[in-house]
């Protein structure tokens, strides 16, 4: 396979496959409209609000991921289904967060992220080759961006540290996606040296980002013990991905795996930090100072 392009790339289909294109859409991914209804409620907590972002970030990687792994026939089958959930998880998140449309400080930037995802789910839908790999490739990129910047808005009105760390942990599960994704594009003929380079900063971003959780003094012992599981995850992970750069067999179910395992150990890590954010909230009284 050639080098991937580095310019936006534009899917030309002809007439009779785009409906047909349209239908796998329709079947595969539930519309933003139908995720959930629009309903004028309060503005929901910070923690959820994080957390709704946060993992649309993730699935901004995670989407490619299960996309490339269905392509070159890695677990075909779980990563098809794997791929229709994460999608509508992805719809619903957005739901979710449909009151910052109406905050000046959030409104473009979700604004940004809702229109991606239209064309990030078309592409989606779209068959294996070399023009829509690049494609997925430069809209999983462009996605993450938008999404990174809505979720560090709305965790900038979080007022403890604990929001911070939530927000840290939410980015090591996008880190994790994106590393295994990055793997996959390798695997599937770019072994560029930026390719390269590209997954050896991401594993050291996610080693330094995952000691500054470990280390960081708003831990209470329940996060504690779920960080050392995902470390332990990370370890595994790690692993399966250094064996491709350290010119040893390449075992890329062995990656699909980790890769989500991984998923759920920082999943747990996050909920972790949500629950400690919230029951600072509530041990918080008028006046009395709270953790930065």
């Amino acid at each position: 396979m050639g080098a991937l392009s580095t310019t936006r790339p534009h899917a030309h289909i002809p007439m009779k496959p785009v409906l047909v294109l349209t239908l796998l859409a329709t079947l595969l991914f539930t519309s933003i409209a139908q995720a959930a209804p629009r309903v004028e409620t309060p503005a929901p907590s910070i923690t959820q609000d994080i957390a709704s972002a946060g993992r649309l970030r993730l699935q901004s990687q995670r989407l490619a991921k299960l996309w490339l792994q269905a392509g070159l026939g890695i677990n075909a089958g779980a990563a098809t289904g794997q791929l229709a959930r994460g999608a509508a998880q992805f719809d619903t998140g957005l739901a979710e967060l449909a009151y910052y449309a109406k905050r000046p400080a959030t409104q473009n930037s979700l604004q940004r992220v809702s229109d991606l995802w239209v064309e990030y789910r078309i592409a989606l839908s779209l068959p294996y080759n070399v023009a829509n790999l690049n494609l997925v490739n430069y809209l999983a990129e462009d996605l993450m961006l938008a999404t990174g910047k809505l979720t560090m808005k709305i965790e900038a009105e979080a007022d403890t540290g604990a929001g911070r760390l939530l927000d840290l942990s939410l980015r090591q599960n996008m880190l994790a996606q994106r590393l295994a994704r990055l793997y996959l594009l390798s695997l599937a003929g770019d072994r560029s040296s930026g390719r390269l380079v590209d997954m050896d900063q991401t594993r050291k971003e996610f080693t330094t980002a995952l000691n500054e959780l470990s280390s960081a003094r708003e831990n209470t012992p329940a996060s504690r013990d779920a960080l050392e599981l995902a470390r332990m995850q990370w370890i595994f992970f790690d692993q399966a991905i250094s064996e491709m750069n350290k010119g040893g067999t390449s075992r890329p179910q062995n990656v699909a795996t980790t890769s989500e395992r991984i998923m759920e150990a920082l999943d747990a890590v996050s909920r972790q930090y949500a629950q400690d954010y919230s029951t600072t909230r509530l041990a918080a009284t008028p006046g009395s100072p709270l953790r930065n």
